[in-house]
């Protein structure tokens, strides 16, 4: 390393807010690639959101290593012969932080709010619901329009979090400044681009596996000065490891290293309703998909761990549509459809995320595609600042990662089905919408697959989305953190961690 270049860095570590804070004992410090949006699960959208959910919220299910589904505050559950209703049993003597019980009327509450609420993220996730009964105080049956077979997986996430009905009735559409759940840990404080704090619920109904007695999770965006934190000991454990970085960590006894493949994608997002953008022709879209070579982008920027793909499941997932195999590159083909689009040279803006890695993705896109005759413009954006542009629908092109679900539905639906909130690309098909449908309505696994393979043919010649990558989650940490898992979700659980 440039001696220049190695002051820059320990300059860095010695001025950051980090440094001149001391570590109260049994406080775990947590490097973030970015700072999480709105802490209401309901409202959330976000992976480092859901990191933090991980130690503030319990789901009424939870995933293992395997991706099987295990009880957490349902301690069990039974699906009618009709796959219309679903029956859960909930787990007694559970709290949430502000003292009140998690009963039946708690459930129907939090599921109904995550329907109901003005701007859930979650109301596509579990749309089929049509209602909650309480049956008795331990006891819900979550009714259905139709059956659906991706529910319990999407209880394994926000939507399967649990509020306190009375702190969200009393802090309304300001919940997500105190958030307050029934997770292993209670909220404490956020100061926004610095730390968000919790501290260990003692009154947490699994508490003996909580050992780590308080939290500060800090938002630090550069890679490099996330990893040099944490030698210097100022962090105990970073997320996103930059994979540049993987061979040296792995080589330094001081550190240990974790990882585990993503559910999700990494792809770019194209608005198609975008009036006077070249991007608005599929034509255009099909172009710079001809343009990418996928496998390219993994060796340049990410040293070769992240996997090449081109659809909303990896190639080694089951539920991949081998009949859609990832296309090479093609600049011949990407030139043939500029000319029949009649826009030879299409400018495109491009937002990124204002990180250590995206803007190289971006520039390694912006060469490849120009080969063929486009001129991307990289336009790098604060994490948070991009999705509320997505929203708006004030973009071109958006290089965006999606960290993924068990069910492929929850990697779908939200994103390609008409006026979902996640559907950044504004687009809207009734052949895809069906086949989505169709794959929500069964839970026969040939059934599904056929569904996914309509969904394909469809999605993947309209190209709403350019599906790109998907990430190899790395973690590095002290050999003072012991109990730590890796699941595939890419989420820390922090019951069973122990600092020492």
């Amino acid at each position: 390393m440039p001696r220049l270049f190695a002051c820059l860095l320990a300059g860095l570590v010695l001025s950051s807010p980090l440094a001149s804070i001391p570590a109260a004992a049994q406080t775990l410090r947590f490097g973030l690639m970015e700072d999480p949006d709105a802490l209401d699960p309901t409202l959330s959208r976000t992976f480092t959101g859901r990191m933090v959910f991980a130690a503030l919220c319990d789901k009424l299910v939870e995933i293992g290593p395997d991706l099987k589904p295990v009880p957490q505050l349902a301690t069990s559950w039974t699906l009618s012969e009709d796959g219309k209703a679903l029956t859960m049993r909930l787990r007694p003597g559970v709290r949430f932080h502000d003292g009140e019980l998690l009963n039946a009327a708690a459930a129907k509450y939090s599921i109904e709010r995550h329907l109901k609420m003005p701007g859930s993220q979650r109301r596509g996730e579990i749309s089929p619901v049509d209602g909650v009964e309480a049956v008795d105080d331990l006891t819900i049956r979550i009714n259905l329009k139709t059956p659906f077979a991706p529910l319990l997986a999407q209880f394994t996430d926000r939507a399967g979090m649990m509020v306190s009905p009375k702190a969200a009735e009393r802090l309304g559409d300001r919940f997500a400044t105190a958030p307050v759940c029934a997770g292993p840990y209670r909220f404490v404080e956020r100061v926004p681009q610095d730390r968000i704090v919790v501290e260990r619920f003692d009154d947490y109904w699994n508490r003996d596996a909580v050992q780590i007695r308080r939290i500060e999770f800090r938002p630090i965006p550069d890679a490099t000065v996330r990893l040099t934190n944490l030698r210097a000991g100022q962090l105990d454990l970073i997320e996103r490891l930059a994979p540049t970085d993987l061979p040296q960590v792995t080589r330094d006894a001081k550190l240990k290293v974790g990882s585990a493949y993503e559910l999700g994608f990494q792809g770019v997002v194209f608005n198609t309703a975008r009036e006077g953008s070249a991007v608005a022709d599929p034509r255009v879209r099909a172009a710079f998909d001809a343009a990418i070579d996928r496998n390219a982008i993994t060796q340049v920027v990410y040293n070769g761990e992240f996997l090449a793909g081109n659809q909303w499941v990896s190639p080694r997932n089951p539920n991949y549509v081998a009949e859609h195999p990832i296309p090479k590159r093609d600049v011949a083909k990407a030139k043939a459809l500029l000319k029949e689009a009649g826009i030879e040279k299409p400018a495109i803006t491009l937002m990124v995320y204002a990180n250590s890695d995206a803007p190289q993705v971006g520039q390694v896109i912006q060469a490849m595609t120009k080969e063929a005759g486009f001129d991307i413009r990289i336009q790098a954006t604060d994490f948070t600042t991009s999705l509320d542009l997505a929203d708006k629908g004030s973009f071109e092109a958006y290089l965006y990662n999606w960290s993924g679900r068990p069910d492929p539905d929850g990697n779908t639906y939200s994103f390609l089905a008409c006026k979902m909130p996640l559907n950044y690309a504004r687009y809207c098909d009734a052949e895809a919408d069906s086949a989505m449908n169709a794959e929500r309505l069964t839970t026969d696994a040939g059934q599904r697959k056929a569904a996914w393979k309509r969904l394909a043919d469809r999605v993947l010649t309209d190209k709403p989305l350019v599906y790109l990558t998907h990430r190899k989650l790395l973690w590095a940490y002290t050999p003072k953190l012991t109990g730590f898992g890796e699941y595939p979700d890419g989420l820390v659980r922090f019951t069973g961690l122990r600092l020492d």
